[in-house]
């Protein structure tokens, strides 16, 4: 076995779509891992999971997931037999019977997070302010810009279904935590991170550092795959 022979499936949170991963498939594709980045509808939990689960059937072999903020609620309810590790970069890990609601509000929000209500239609846009204050706060103005206008909204329905029992439990997990993350409180990252007994590493990255710190999110997935690489 090999990294070539490793599969690297990327999950997008809230407020993105695959491209926010594009900083970190052009890496490991150069290592010869052969990476997609599922596309989430973000309508509801379930809709997500069975999104992933399609992207993964496009696969074969051993496969790494990897997933940032929401998404990480996603991956620990994919299906597939064939995922060996899981990576979880600034993410959102609920366990069985909980939302993501349930972990995203466990603490007290950061001053500077945006107020974050859902429209008419039940989907939550984040204000294009946010993107500066607390979602990317590292990122150049230029690529804010391009967050702000490329964002996908997420439904409330996401967040308030609750997760079956998460794949965590039973797959080697590796976690990257964001200390200075002003969406997901860094206590509760660390709170996440302890109950899924996953391989830590802390740094003082934003919220999405697969935008500002794309080294350090490739170097943690690279250390999953090339534990299932043997």
């Amino acid at each position: 076995m090999t990294k070539g022979n490793v599969n690297v499936v990327l999950a997008h949170g809230a407020w993105a779509d695959g491209s926010s991963w594009n900083d970190v498939i052009t890496p490991l594709q150069r290592q010869g891992i052969s990476v997609i980045a599922a596309p989430l509808p973000l309508t509801s939990l379930s809709d997500d999971v069975a999104a992933l689960d399609r992207a993964i059937a496009r696969t074969e072999g051993p496969i790494v997931l990897a997933a940032h903020a929401y998404a990480g609620a996603v991956i620990s309810a994919a299906k597939s037999e064939r995922i060996e590790a899981l990576a979880y970069i600034a993410a959102l890990t609920p366990d069985e019977g909980e939302t993501v609601a349930d972990i995203f509000y466990r603490a007290a929000p950061h001053a500077d997070a945006p107020k974050l209500v859902p429209d008419a239609d039940g989907f939550i846009w984040m204000p294009d302010a946010g993107f500066k204050s607390a979602f990317a706060q590292h990122a150049a103005a230029e690529r804010l810009a391009l967050l702000a206008a490329t964002q996908r909204p997420i439904n409330v329905a996401c967040i308030q279904e609750k997760a079956p029992k998460p794949l965590w439990r039973s797959r080697p997990s590796w976690f990257l935590i964001a200390e200075e993350d002003r969406m997901i409180n860094p206590a509760t990252e660390y709170f996440m991170a302890a109950r899924m007994a996953a391989k830590v590493r802390s740094e003082k990255i934003d919220h999405t550092p697969l935008v500002t710190a794309p080294t350090t999110v490739t170097d943690t997935i690279l250390e999953a795959v090339c534990s299932v690489a043997g």
